[in-house]
Parts: C-alpha cells; structure tokens; sequence
C-alpha cells in the first residue's frame, strides 16, 4: 500500500476547475499585483510522462488561483525505469526511493516540496531535510482544530510532536458488521472501541453453518481468498511486533508475543471463526457475472469483515441494484472502529497518510512551498474533495456519510495510526532484494500449525532458526536468493 498509483482514480478536470472558480474571487490585492514569475518544484516518490491525475488532485487549482506560479512535478524514481526490473539478464536493481528523493532535494536545483508517505518523511525529519512548520502555522494562525484529531496526531508522531507537514487527505479502514445476522442470532452487534478479544469472542457467537451455507464470525478482509498468515498483520500490527531486527541480523519471532498471536488466530482458524483462505471459492453459476463473488461480506459468509472506506461505494452500489441481482437481499450494515489492543487502546485499523506535504529545508522557493501547503489543506479543498470514493479529506467538518445514508463515519478516524517503526527497512530491502523472503517462510511454518503438525511455539522456534541461517546468508551475499 505504500506506493499507489496515482492512476487508479481518474478525477474529472471539471472538479478542478469547480474547485478553483470560488477561490479566484478571495485572491488578495497583494497576489493580483505579484506579477513577478515563479516556480515551485514538487517532488514525488514516483512518477512518469503523464502527470495528469496528480495535477487534477493536488496542483491544477492552485496555479489556477496562483497565476504567476508554475508548478513543476519532478518524480524521484521514473516508473519508466521499473521496465525490465526482475529481469534476470540485466540485474536491474530496485530504485531506493529514499536516495532518489534525497537526490532532488539537494544539488543545483532542489525541489521545494515534498509530498511522501510516513515512513519517508519520517527519515527527511530525522535527517533534518525538511523545515519544521509550527512557526509557519503560528505567524499565519493556520487552524488546525478542525483536522482529524487522530490524524494529526500521527504527524506530530513523526517529529516527536512537532508538525513538519501536513496531509489533505488520508485513507482508512473500519470494521463492517451485517445488522441482519446479528438480529437473527440475538446477539448484540460490535461497538466502538472494542477489544480483538471482545471481537474475537462475538465472532464465535456468530459463526454457523457447515460447507456451503457456512457463515464465518470474522474475516480480516471483505474478500475470499489469501492466506491467514498475511491477514493477521491486521491483528499485530498495532503491536508493532518485528519478524526481525532493525539490522536485518537476528529473527525476533520466538517470542511469548508472537507466540500468543499465532496461537490466537491458529486456534479462530481451525475453528472456523475465520476464513483460513484455502476455502473453496463460490463458481459463476450460468455463466453470469456474479458482482458478489468472493465478497465475503455482500455475500453474507461473513457476520463482521475488517474493510477500508472505499468498501461503502460497492456496498451502496450493491443495495441499490439488489433487485437487478438473482438470490442478493439487501444488507443492512453499519461500522465501528477497528479492534484494538489493551495494551494500545488508542490505536487501531488502517490509516494511512501516503500525500503527506513538507518542505524542502533546501528549498529555493520556500514561500510559495508554504502557500502550496496551506491551499492544499484549506477548508475550500476540503469541501470540494470530500466527494471523492476512495479517500478521506483531513478536515472532518467536510467527512459526511455517502448518498444521505446514517452510518458510523467517525469509526473511520477515531483511532490514530500505527506510527512507522523502522524507517531503515526500505533501505535494507534495498539491500537485500531477497529479505522478503525471510518473512514469506513464516507461512510455511504457520501452515504447519494450521496442519496440527507443529505448535505455535514449535514453529515460531523453528521459524527463527531457519530465519537467522537466512539472514546470516545474507549478511555475507546481500544479493543472496533462497529457494
């Protein structure tokens, strides 16, 4: 999830320009006389020849309002550059996105904003590459009460509470829960703020049926299919557990932690709580599109499922052409928060903040960086992006529930995210190509307890003994390969 594409969303160039109409009229005397030309360079983790859906999203309004500014988008890595990656003969090695970006943020031309993920902002304020913007937000009395608490919390996370960017949007996940199933169960549905055992308790409550008519309490994802070993990062994660060091040098999975994890969900697994991922997948019957294939949640196969925001447009689009669809009733849903942790109460689900927008402590043009910022973040963006599918405006006073619907929107940004732990580890994939391959053996050991053929505790033990030779291994060859 780290590095979207841009491209997944088209944006109509008719929002932009909606966009910018009511923001021409508040220029200030002081911009129309500003006739002297400028340039603002914006730096990106990745890019290519057609910048078009970054423009609509982030820079086409502003130098709409901002006439005497062209903006310039300068990608730190090509896509181009990734044809032929993985290509045996040539060796190519992946872009370090990091280096690259540091690259075009020093030298003859720095770029003066920089508009990346947490984990790569969180290494630029380390390595004091980007301005601090507390004082910026102070002379300008930029408001910040009405951003989403939880998300601007985890900015401040970044810079030990200091802000040194900010983000117009942000995307997260909740979980969904069929009101229809639990009504016919007579149990009480989920609430916010609940534990992953309090979860993991209901979820049994609701668990029925055999074969085909089997209904699961939970599922980590709205869809069939995958393998449990990966989906139960959802469950970890906020524990901010290691499968190893930060040096790439020894395994930290035999652990009491880990050992309870595995156990937990080998155990929800094998009783049928949760999807394991080798089930056999609903056909097409007739030869008929079937929206609702592999849907566990619209296909009512699962009572609760862990879902990101974008999920509610199927969910809408579902509902009103239920009538359109052969043995699909409407469901009845509704969303909580994401389960938490004791020890981590506050933090939960899936927020990402991957449009972060800092600037450039080397910039050339750090002024119109900061009117950048601001405009990004401002209450006129916010109003016109809120309409967007796929993400949430930073701004809550704009995040309203789709198609007049009622529904527990605030679910969606309650809890704050997971703050990066190792901002070296891109860097030592980069390094080591292959380190993923240490962490995907785990599933052959989880397996194995799937199998009643190990313990958890067993195969964890051997997980970090196979795992050590590995890394080992690869301390010596970097480029080493396991098969």
């Amino acid at each position: 999830m780290k590095n979207r594409l841009w491209g997944k969303r088209v944006l109509a160039i008719m929002a932009t320009a909606t966009l910018a109409l009511p923001l021409i009229a508040g220029c200030t005397a002081s911009e129309s006389k500003d006739n002297e030309q400028r340039v603002l360079r914006v730096a990106t983790l990745w890019g290519g020849q057609d910048d078009s859906y970054f423009r609509q999203q982030f820079t086409d309004a502003f130098e709409l309002t901002h006439g005497n500014v062209t903006v310039e988008i300068v990608p730190a890595v090509d896509q181009g550059s990734m044809y032929g990656y993985g290509n045996s003969e040539e060796q190519q090695e992946v872009p370090d996105t990091l280096e690259s970006l540091k690259k075009i943020m020093t030298g003859d031309n720095p770029v003066d904003v920089v508009i990346a993920d947490t984990s790569t902002v969180k290494s630029l304020i380390q390595e004091n590459m980007v301005k601090q913007l507390d004082p910026l937000m102070q002379e300008d009395k930029f408001d910040t009460s009405d951003i989403v608490p939880s998300v601007l919390e985890g900015i401040k996370d970044l810079g030990d509470q200091n802000i040194y960017a900010l983000t117009p949007t942000f995307s997260s996940s909740a979980l969904y829960y069929n009101k229809g199933l639990f009504e016919k169960a007579g149990v009480e549905p989920p609430t916010d703020n609940m534990t992953w055992d309090d979860i993991f308790n209901l979820a049994r409550r609701l668990t029925k049926g055999e074969g085909k008519d089997h209904v699961f309490g939970l599922a980590f994802s709205t869809y069939q299919g995958g393998s449990s070993y990966y989906s139960m990062a959802q469950y970890y994660n906020s524990l901010q557990l290691k499968i190893f060091d930060d040096k790439a040098e020894k395994m930290t999975v035999d652990s009491p932690q880990w050992e309870k994890v595995w156990s937990t969900i080998s155990k929800l697994a094998l009783d049928k709580v949760i999807p394991k991922g080798d089930e056999q997948q609903d056909q097409q019957t007739e030869g008929r599109y079937n929206p609702m294939q592999g849907d566990l949640f619209l296909s009512g196969k699962t009572a609760m499922a862990i879902g990101d925001y974008s999920y509610i447009n199927q969910l809408i689009d579902a509902n009103k052409n239920a009538d359109k669809m052969k043995d699909f009733t409407k469901v009845e849903w509704d969303v909580v928060t994401p389960p938490v942790h004791p020890e981590a109460p506050e933090i939960g689900g899936n927020i990402y903040l991957s449009n972060l927008m800092a600037i450039n402590s080397s910039a050339q043009n750090p002024d119109d960086a900061w009117e950048l910022i601001k405009y990004m973040n401002s209450e006129d963006w916010a109003k016109i992006k809120a309409r967007s599918s796929y993400e949430m405006v930073s701004r809550k006073s704009f995040i309203k529930p789709k198609d007049g619907l009622d529904y527990n929107i605030q679910a969606f940004y309650t809890l704050k995210p997971v703050p990066p732990t190792n901002t070296n580890l891109d860097k030592l994939y980069q390094k080591m190509p292959n380190l993923w391959q240490v962490s995907d053996k785990g599933m052959e050991y989880f397996n194995q307890v799937l199998e009643n053929k190990k313990t958890p505790k067993e195969a964890l033990a051997e997980w970090a003994a196979k795992g050590n030779e590995m890394l080992e291994k690869l301390k010596k060859d970097p480029k080493a390969s396991f098969q």
